[in-house]
């Protein structure tokens, strides 16, 4: 049985160790903290505009396990401007559900077990070594390990360690594979001259915040407190990560979603002092991160070139998912990415032919378009997803967009690949 290591167990890590495992692969899944899912643990938003098409795709492909743990949990229905049905997971229970999946799936999951360096036979990865000094050889390996932090790039390029959810201060840095495997990696560009993209949320302790906001936040999974005009700062939009937040109704009201947290869309490092003045936010307490006033994590410092395969470049049993991939944003991407990047690394490991997913998907021209909008100087600049922006643009456009599931079933039949993530590869 082939061994298929991956490293990093955020969204992009499970998917993939789920989907080799569900091809038929021995899977050791390395995560360098104590819990499963990463930035996973701070989100809760799928499914809205082109990511419900996305996820209906992979699901249909037979690659939705990721998707359906979400659903799961799912505490809320929602719209507000600009995002179409959206879906809000419950943020306190994902860890649970999550590895209640991989394990059904066979995946061993070893957590505080932070991969450092890797060894090498010719061209091909041979083994990723932990801080202890042991060497986790495997057959193939998927570099899951994100493009966040770590402290040196958050104090360089942003507002310093801010204390998120990466906890790298008790965990260590995150260690790129791909660059250790001597893969020249990527940096994004934000503003004139900095690096990085600047994550867009923050935590509130729900009993710092008005009993009446939060009872209505509860009943509705969310609300939109309207900011007096000198608290709207537009000039912080070209710092996003996300496009689909750079929306007049994100940007002008404080928006909160109930993911079992009190989520913040949108305003990052909001002083304090300006969030406490608003009616309702008198006592208002930040959890994650825990400086969120000043800002929040430095994401897209290591990307890694690569094919639509996913296979890294220059490293032929090497393959990466999640924002590895390039400029790709949120937690459908890392899912549909992760499913394929799992899948091949065990056909690669066997001698078969990588599966590449032809672009009448909206998934497999997403991982095509990455590559070719990062040549371009807007590219350079700005993350891309299914839920929103230029991308989400282009779906409605050419008529990729759509949340009529019969017909998203019709076309993944139509190109014979229904339920291929679903099937061991023999």
């Amino acid at each position: 049985m082939a061994e298929i290591v991956v490293i990093g167990a955020g969204f992009a890590g499970c998917a993939a160790a789920i989907s080799a495992a569900k091809a038929g692969a021995k899977v050791t899944l390395l995560e360098r903290m104590d819990m499963l899912t990463g930035i996973g643990l701070a989100g809760g938003v799928m499914r809205m505009n082109g990511r419900f098409t996305a996820a209906e795709e992979m699901i249909a492909l037979g690659g939705g396990d990721m998707f359906e743990v979400c659903d799961s949990i799912t505490r809320h229905h929602f719209e507000v401007p600009g995002w179409k049905h959206a879906t809000l997971y419950d943020a306190l229970k994902i860890e649970s559900a999550t590895e209640k999946a991989l394990k059904e799936a066979g995946v061993e999951i070893r957590l505080k077990s932070r991969a450092s360096q890797v060894k090498k036979d010719g061209g091909a990865l041979s083994a990723v070594v932990l801080d202890s000094g042991e060497e986790i050889k495997g057959d193939a390996f998927v570099d899951a390990t994100g493009t966040a932090g770590g402290m040196a790039n958050c104090r360089k390029y942003g507002y310093g360690c801010v204390c998120c959810f990466l906890r790298c201060p008790t965990f260590g840095d995150r260690v790129s594979m791909a660059g250790k495997a001597g893969v020249r990696e990527k940096k994004s560009l934000r503003g004139q001259d900095d690096f990085g993209g600047v994550s867009a949320a923050f935590h509130l302790a729900k009993e710092s915040v008005a009993p009446e906001i939060i009872q209505e936040l509860e009943q509705k999974g969310v609300v939109m407190i309207p900011l007096p005009p000198e608290l709207v700062h537009w000039e912080k939009s070209e710092h996003l990560t996300a496009s689909q937040n750079q929306l007049k109704a994100l940007i002008e009201n404080i928006c909160l979603v109930d993911n079992g947290l009190c989520k913040v869309l949108v305003q990052q490092w909001m002083p304090l002092e300006e969030l406490r003045s608003v009616k309702g936010f008198e006592y208002a307490r930040m959890i994650d991160p825990y400086s969120g006033g000043i800002g929040n994590s430095i994401r897209f410092m290591a990307m890694t070139p690569r094919d639509n395969t996913l296979q890294v470049k220059g490293v032929p049993n090497l393959f990466c998912a999640g924002e590895k991939t390039g400029q790709v944003v949120g937690h459908t991407e890392a899912i549909v990415t992760g499913a394929l990047a799992g899948h091949n690394a065990l056909r690669r490991a066997i001698g078969k032919t990588c599966l590449e997913l032809p672009r009448s998907l909206c998934i497999g021209d997403y991982i095509a378009y990455v590559p070719e909008y990062m040549k371009t100087e807007e590219g350079q600049r700005k993350r891309i997803s299914f839920g929103g922006g230029p991308y989400f643009n282009m779906m409605k456009k050419s008529g990729t967009y759509t949340t009529d599931i019969p017909t998203i079933q019709k076309r993944v039949a139509e190109i014979g690949l229904t339920g291929v993530f679903a099937q061991e590869i023999v």
